[in-house]
This record gives structure tokens, sequence and C-alpha cells, in this order.
């Protein structure tokens, strides 16, 4: 239970981190983990992807979609590949707000590993090791 407790423990504080800068945004947590993806691809993602890519349900991923998309800052249209599924894009809103957000972010959690100094990539190939050690078998 001490390395479930530290990992929760660690979880919390990047968290609470970030949290006023996603306040100052207007966006949660989940949906800024959907629109990074979504800020790189090269023709988009569909929701079924991002829900494989970060570990969420569909319908978690459908439910914050539909916020995103309500509040014009993704955008579906038809996947070529598959007439059933859509595929998500960012719009120039979504793309303004995760060009803002993100690197912020990325500030803010960089400033707060800096103190692990040479241990970083110590501590990186144990994370590392843990994830692996937790994945459901493929």
């Amino acid at each position: 239970m001490a390395v479930v407790g530290q990992v929760h423990r660690i979880a919390a504080a990047l968290r609470t981190s970030v949290e006023q800068i996603y306040d100052e945004a207007g966006v949660t947590a989940t949906e800024v983990e959907l629109l990074v993806p979504l800020r790189y691809p090269t023709d988009g993602l569909s929701a079924i992807r991002l829900a494989e890519l970060l570990g969420m349900t569909r319908a978690g991923v459908a439910k914050a979609l539909a916020s995103l998309e309500g509040r014009g800052l993704v955008a579906r249209r038809p996947n070529p590949a598959d007439r059933r599924s859509a595929v998500i894009d960012l719009t120039d809103a979504g793309q303004a707000l995760i060009d803002e957000v993100f690197p912020r972010e990325l500030k803010v959690h960089a400033d707060m590993l800096a103190n692990l100094g040479g241990d970083r990539e110590s501590v990186s190939r144990s994370l590392r090791h843990l994830a692996d050690a937790v994945a459901p078998p493929e």
C-alpha cells in the first residue's frame, strides 16, 4: 500500500498544481487531456482512438467531447475510413486554448520536478517499471 499511497500523493500534487491554469482557461483536466493529442495528429482522431490512447471510457470521452464541441473548441467530421465514426479536429479556438494552457502546464510540472536533479532518470526508469508492472496484459 505504500507504493499506491505515494502514487496517489504524486497524482494529487500534479492535479493541484495546474488547477488554477485550467480554471483560468475554463477547462477541466479531462478536457485538456483530450485536446493535447488533437493538437498534433495529421488527420484527426476518432473518439474511440482518443479513449484508447488516454485509457478513458468511451462514455467519458463522448461527454467531454460534447462539451468541447458545444464551446467551439473541437469539431467532428465524417471519418473517410469508417462512415460509422467521426474524426475529431481542433478548431482554431481549441488550438489557441491548448497553445496557451499546455506550455504553462509543462512549466509548472518542470518546476515541480526540478528538485529531482540527478535522480530524475532513475525515478523515470522506476516509474516506467511500475507502469509496465500494473498495465493490463495485451
